[in-house]
């Protein structure tokens, strides 16, 4: 299968599935003529990673995750230890964001809104 037919099928974009070969994460065989021949196998990674991306994991995360997956003697728990690492990353995230987000509010109720030049959002940001 060549890479447009791929790309329709895993819903990844050419560009991506290039890039995932530039870095290894997939090896696609080439034709006479040097065109990406894709594998069954080879698109069921791509898939594969374009489902790990979708939920956030980091390359060097897919890598580690295809790596295992592959490996028949692999221990689950390994798995589970990339995933509740990202887990945990992913609520670090969520706080930092809702701190931001309560922050702005804030500033936003503080700020009249009017015609007048004073703004309590730009005093703050200007204090840096």
């Amino acid at each position: 299968m060549n890479i447009k037919d791929v790309s329709a099928q895993t819903g990844l974009p050419a560009k991506t599935i290039r890039y995932y070969e530039d870095i290894g994460l997939v090896r696609p065989d080439r034709s006479a003529n040097g065109y990406r021949v894709f594998s069954d196998t080879q698109i069921h990674k791509l898939a594969f990673l374009g489902r790990s991306r979708a939920l956030g994991f980091s390359i060097e995360d897919c890598r580690t995750l295809l790596a295992l997956y592959e490996d028949n003697s692999r221990a689950s728990a390994d798995v589970k230890a990339v995933a509740e690492e990202h887990l945990s990353q992913i609520g670090e995230k969520i706080a930092q964001l809702e701190a931001m987000r309560d922050t702005l509010r804030t500033l936003v109720q503080s700020c009249a809104g009017d015609a007048r030049p004073d703004c309590p959002i730009l005093k703050d940001l200007a204090r840096g």
